[in-house]
């Protein structure tokens, strides 16, 4: 993440930009990384290869763990009733139909049924959805963040974990966009306000070791 260093001066000298502290019992939420965002060719689509990759990484090693996994995505019913303003502001969205390929999770996350898919209408993960009371059910007390985009959906997010008292940690790594510029700009501005941005490695350590059962770090 680059941000100008007099931005990030003038931030850390007005108090933005506190630290978390990592809970014990991290979830993994992976945010709407479904065929609709990462195959180029869908409308809403961009190259998250990359983003894919690295998240595979960090689920395999919480998958080893025992760590819980959660997924997101955007399904609208036939009728387009239930997120319409949204659609108006994103008609590339409309493709995102239940029952299609676009909705379903990207195959190269290996997503297991016994890791739930949570399914909203709305930009952030808690919105309308039964994700808080999933995470209290699973025991979980703060979350790594991943998915697309970092502008949208991570976001959001990102924003309602803060509200929820959730401690969300981004894994910029993990998390993609359909251009720099805002990607950039939401990863600084996730980190200044409502979470910790921080790197691939760093994720792993927030995780238990599948050896001993303690984190890494």
């Amino acid at each position: 993440m680059s941000t100008p260093a007099a931005v990030g001066d003038l931030y850390a000298a007005r108090g933005l930009g506190g630290r978390l502290t990592p809970g014990s019992r991290p979830a993994v939420l992976v945010v709407d990384l479904i065929n609709g965002f990462t195959d180029p060719d869908c409308p809403p689509g961009s190259d998250l290869d990359a983003v894919v990759t690295a998240t595979r990484t960090l689920l395999d090693r919480a998958r080893a763990a025992g760590t819980p996994v959660v997924f997101t995505t955007i399904a609208f019913a036939a009728d387009g009733v239930e997120g319409s303003l949204w659609l108006r502001k994103m008609p590339a969205m409309k493709v995102l139909v239940e029952g299609s390929r676009w909705v379903e999770a990207d195959e190269r996350l290996g997503r297991t049924e016994a890791e739930p898919l949570v399914v909203k209408r709305a930009a952030s993960s808690f919105a309308g959805t039964g994700l808080a009371a999933l995470l209290t059910a699973l025991g979980a007390d703060s979350l790594i963040v991943t998915g697309a985009t970092t502008s949208g959906c991570v976001r959001a997010t990102a924003v309602d974990a803060c509200a929820a008292g959730y401690p969300a940690f981004v894994v910029a790594e993990c998390v993609g966009d359909r251009a720099a510029g805002p990607h950039e700009a939401s990863l600084f501005d996730i980190d200044a306000k409502y979470g910790d941005v921080i790197g691939l490695e760093d994720a792993l350590a927030l995780l238990p070791d599948p050896t001993t059962g303690r984190a890494a770090s």
